[in-house]
């Protein structure tokens, strides 16, 4: 959602020794985190870095850093403070006091873009127990009420806007409560996936998923391979609600190919929890697509976020190809690896696109094998299904089969190899 009005923020991050070094703030970290804020509908008046051995236990910054900060915040007329850092409740109320503004941390920024993006029943329920499972420990003089916000639209300032419910910092047990059934109404999701899943499983379809860091072009690609027609934005999650498509790989031989809620750095373990019940489509995929932009000066940053991500995620020796998205941008592609799966792409262009496909259709066909088989003239149904998800190379009559000759791949196998001509034995 995005206001008339802008809000104005001023971005703040802290880079301590004593932090575990992905906590860290840096210039590239705030910058990213300038463009969260713009995706939230809010406009950066300024950035500051601050460097100490640890941070303050009271006001995270330090206090002389805190009173240069009001200073900067009532120069530029801010509305809130956006700290790139995860802040503890007793942080957040002292540097209210102390900057005179709101003040957020990245966790709660990334949640505020998430509720107002996601537009599936299940997308709304993954943010919302998110942010409950945010705001239960904050609850304390976080905020004097949340104001009532739905994912359509609305004016709340930002970081106010989610489940909403007036007054629930006051009611713990609300909160719980809240939790309960919405992690049970997510189970509810994992139980139909589940079934959707079998029935995928049994038509025999292999399974595609794009996964990536956030604007990475997951959604464009997803257009250039099925003419899918998903609005792609050039902003931060766009994507939340998994979208999926048949794809054709060649004559004969298709797959469902879905993307998936974008990766990013320090994203909110909360967040992590509530989409595994989308996230987790990941661990039953045939192959994952890795979609990176090449030409982000953060590549590396942003590929060991997502193998990471993968590595948790993902089911373990599922094939992944990595595909250096916007190669259209570069202007050489000499530092793109090269490899059986690497391929650089431009979903936008279009270029490699058929290379990428070359490739899926490899991984898709390991474990392949041509059979011969004779099927009773009782079961020619599944002569459709051969037609569809195999390669069929020959096809004829006798009085009593229909004779096939195919490539089939392991998926298929069990339904079909109890018809499997054997050699006849020779007449002696």
């Amino acid at each position: 959602m995005e206001n008339n009005t802008r809000e104005i923020a001023v971005l703040v991050g802290l880079s301590a020794g004593s932090m575990e070094e992905q906590e860290r703030s840096s210039y590239e970290s705030l910058d990213e985190l300038e463009e969260l804020l713009k995706t939230a509908g809010g406009e950066s008046a300024g950035k500051m870095l601050q460097s100490r051995p640890s941070p303050d236990p009271r006001c995270f910054i330090g206090v002389g850093k805190a009173r240069e900060l009001r200073e900067f915040i009532e120069a530029q007329k801010c509305d809130l403070a956006v700290f790139d850092n995860e802040l503890s409740p007793s942080q957040t109320r002292a540097l209210e006091e102390e900057l005179g503004v709101r003040v957020l941390d990245r966790s709660q920024l990334i949640l505020d873009i998430f509720a107002s993006r996601a537009r599936t029943r299940e997308g709304r329920l993954q943010v919302e127990l998110a942010q409950y499972k945010y705001l239960l420990p904050r609850l304390t003089g976080m905020w004097t009420h949340l104001v009532r916000q739905t994912a359509s639209g609305g004016s709340s300032p930002i970081g106010t806007r989610g489940p909403g419910e007036t007054q629930l910092e006051t009611d713990r047990r609300h909160i719980r409560r809240k939790i309960q059934r919405l992690t049970q109404e997510l189970e509810e999701v994992r139980r139909v996936r589940g079934t959707q899943r079998r029935l995928r499983e049994k038509n025999s379809f292999p399974v595609i998923s794009l996964v990536g860091y956030t604007n990475a072009g997951k959604s464009t690609l997803l257009n250039a391979l099925t003419d899918a027609g998903i609005p792609a934005r050039d902003r931060l999650f766009d994507t939340l609600d998994t979208t999926t498509r048949r794809l054709t790989l060649s004559p004969g031989s298709e797959a469902l190919i879905s993307d998936t809620v974008g990766f990013i750095r320090k994203l909110p373990h909360h967040l992590v929890e509530s989409f595994k019940a989308t996230l987790e489509e990941l661990r039953y995929a045939d192959v994952l697509v890795h979609v990176i932009d090449a030409s982000s000066p953060e590549r590396d940053v942003q590929i060991r976020v997502v193998r990471q991500l993968i590595e948790e995620l993902a089911g373990e020796g599922t094939p992944c190809i990595e595909a250096y998205n916007k190669a259209d941008k570069l202007r050489s592609l000499d530092d793109i690896p090269r490899g059986e799966r690497c391929v650089a792409i431009s979903a936008k262009t279009g270029e490699g696109t058929d290379k990428l496909l070359e490739m899926i259709a490899r991984e898709l066909g390991r474990g392949k094998k041509r059979v011969s088989l004779r099927l009773p003239y009782s079961r020619s149904d599944l002569i459709g299904i051969l037609h569809g998800r195999a390669q069929v190379i020959s096809q004829e009559y006798t009085d009593d089969f229909i004779c096939l000759e195919a490539v089939i791949g392991p998926e298929l196998w069990e339904s079909f190899k109890q018809y499997e001509a054997r050699p006849q034995p020779e007449e002696t």
